[in-house]
């Protein structure tokens, strides 16, 4: 059953994957890269859409002024983050219903930018090819999860990853989605155009036409890195749609994720003052 209670308009940005419920100390609240790269699309003054799958009593209105076509799921995808002295562990507890092309609106087919965000497994891999006059970006975190009969996530190879990655415009990835393995990454590098791999405190790095470049973020006291990542993305691909430049879109996006950093939560968006800071390049002084 499809969720949507009004007709929708055509969108600038498209999002197809699981709005997440977070497990907190605080309590339960959303997430997942739906969230935060819709959240971010909307800041960036686009219209924006999502794609996904949810209980019908999940609490949305923390989305409100963006369009969902969301269908009934016996669960929500939730996640539970617990830190340890050796670092993060993670645990799926539930898992929403699977999307493909059938539950993308007529409507919604043709959008400018769709972004394919899986967070647990959730995508149908074929639709890295549905979109022929998009720009598609991938962030394929998603497809980089499994988990144990416990829950606890854990990373695994990811089969489809030529097949998705050629049919994409660009790719966003974290060096924790691939724990750090530098072969892994070589390895995306024979399928994908654009490729940008964010490196938490120390910025990003984007491959693109056989070239390399770093990109420094601004030193800000970190508060919580929670939807950065996401953040980044979609600030990545929004300017990579208006500029075409990968070096552009990457400047741009590190310096506004990493504003989201010392804001917990949703909380975390970009603001419009700091969307207009970043849309200013300084220049260093020789």
């Amino acid at each position: 059953m499809n969720r949507t209670s009004k007709r929708l308009e055509p969108v600038d940005y498209l999002v197809i994957g699981h709005i997440a419920q977070d497990i907190t100390p605080a309590g339960l609240r959303i997430g997942g890269t739906a969230a935060y790269s819709a959240l971010t699309a909307k800041a960036l003054g686009l219209r924006v859409g999502i794609v996904t799958a949810c209980t019908p009593d999940l609490d949305l209105s923390e989305l409100e002024g963006i369009s969902i076509s969301s269908f009934d799921s016996d669960h929500n995808t939730t996640f539970e983050n617990i830190n340890t002295s050796t670092g993060r562990i993670q645990f799926l507890h539930h898992q929403a219903a699977t999307l493909n092309f059938s539950h993308v609106p007529e409507t919604w087919r043709r959008s400018p930018i769709v972004h394919l965000g899986p967070i647990a497994q959730e995508i149908d891999p074929n639709l890295a090819k549905s979109f022929p006059d998009s720009l598609v970006g991938v962030t394929p975190q998603g497809w980089l999860r499994g988990w144990d009969k416990s829950g606890r996530v854990h990373q695994v190879e990811w089969p489809e990853s030529s097949f998705v990655l050629e049919k994409s415009t660009a790719a966003v990835l974290s060096i924790e989605d691939v724990q750090g393995n530098e072969i892994r990454i070589d390895e995306m590098l024979s399928s994908v155009r654009i490729l940008a791999v964010t490196e938490a405190a120390a910025g990003s790095r984007v491959y693109w036409n056989g070239d390399l470049r770093r990109f420094h973020p601004p030193k800000i006291e970190e508060v919580d890195p929670t939807g950065s990542g996401d953040i980044y993305a979609a600030a990545f691909f929004y300017r990579l749609w208006i500029t075409r430049d990968p070096w552009e879109a990457a400047r741009f996006a590190t310096n506004l994720a990493a504003f989201s950093i010392t804001r917990s939560g949703l909380i975390g968006i970009p603001t419009i003052e700091e969307i207009q800071s970043c849309l200013v390049e300084v220049l260093p002084k020789y």
